[in-house]
């Protein structure tokens, strides 16, 4: 059956199809303008463990999302899909985690790594490990950018997209981030590891073709984060949550705080969402959830914007969304994914 003949003889009004696709659409891989990647992956977490059941928990929730999307009429013909778990990935990040979480223990009651043979052994491992997740990331993400997909990637901890940033930059000589997140994910080698979750955007900035990166929403960040973005003032907009919530205490408005978000963006843009980005009780069972943050609206209004601006978003990626058997964080995760995946489709103009 054709891609034609599915959008024929499937209607978006009935209940969500339980055939374990994304939001129960019809579609195969290669009749797909828009690919999702999940990433089961969660080593290096400094807080609460999961997110690497997170897009197994997006996926289950999607099924009972409407489809009828009000900016991007008829998104779902586009055809969206998202890719099975890697079994292999899931096992190594299991084995793996256990090591890290030692490794964090040692660290955070005796003292650091170099004091034990042991511990500088499983570090090592650990990095080892990071490293082949980040080029099969990579690998895959090159596979599907040949075949013209659009791709969304869908963590697993915030550690997981740097393959997918790395290959976005052989394919543009330049391009943009837009962040949304609670923290600034700016140390080098957190704890050691130099592939953490809390050190993707200090080696997303090592990949030549990103010429700047924009955050929002951030609200918890250490000394050094702030130092490293005052030092490379020409690459790092922050625009602190606390920030934002001055500016509307004082009576400006949220589309003019976007204005300023978007003005220093390049016209290619990739949008790196972290669901802790939120306010907390959109995703109360994230790995590191911090009070403040965005509400769904303003999220969703922002990367409205972004496209009404004229950008095109290359690639996206949703993380840190809990994993089962936190529905709810699923729920909010899910729609959040459709939105990301509607918004690029349209930006590319794929509908």
């Amino acid at each position: 059956m054709s891609k034609d003949d599915k959008i024929k003889q499937f209607n978006p009004s009935s209940a969500g199809l339980n055939n374990g696709k994304f939001i129960g659409l019809p579609f195969d891989e290669h009749e797909a303008e828009i690919v999702l990647l999940p990433v089961p992956w969660d080593v290096t977490v400094s807080y609460t463990e999961g997110t690497s059941t997170g897009p197994l928990n997006i996926l289950e929730a999607s099924r009972q999302l409407d489809l009828f999307d009000p900016n991007v009429k008829d998104a779902w013909k586009m055809g969206l899909f998202m890719r099975s778990l890697s079994t292999e990935l899931q096992k190594k990040n299991l084995t793996l985690r256990k090591d890290a979480s030692h490794y964090q223990k040692y660290i955070e009651n005796v003292g650091q790594a170099q004091d034990s043979p042991i511990m500088k052994e499983i570090l090592e491992r650990v990095n080892s490990g990071c490293l082949e997740m980040v080029q099969w990331v990579k690998e895959e993400c090159l596979e599907l950018l040949t075949a013209g997909k659009i791709i969304g990637l869908v963590g697993g901890d915030h550690s997981s997209p740097l393959g997918f940033i790395q290959a976005l930059g052989e394919r543009y000589s330049q391009f943009s981030i837009l962040q949304i997140d609670a923290h600034m994910d700016l140390r080098k080698g957190y704890e050691g590891f130099t592939y953490s979750h809390a050190s993707i955007f200090y080696n997303a900035l090592h990949v030549p073709s990103v010429k700047q990166l924009v955050q929002i929403g951030v609200r918890d960040y250490c000394e050094e984060e702030v130092r490293f973005a005052e030092e490379h003032t020409n690459k790092i907009t922050t625009f602190f949550d606390h920030q934002i919530k001055e500016l509307q205490f004082q009576g400006h408005s949220f589309q003019q705080i976007c204005q300023q978000i978007l003005d220093g963006l390049h016209e290619n843009v990739y949008i790196s969402f972290d669901i802790d980005g939120l306010q907390p009780h959109l995703c109360p069972n994230t790995g590191t959830p911090v009070p403040g943050g965005l509400q769904f609206e303003e999220a969703i209004f922002l990367i409205q914007q972004l496209v009404e601006k004229g950008h095109k978003i290359i690639g996206f990626d949703l993380c840190e969304v809990a994993g089962k058997p936190h529905e709810w964080d699923g729920n909010v995760g899910a729609r959040i994914l459709y939105k990301l995946a509607n918004m690029a489709g349209k930006s590319q103009f794929r509908i």
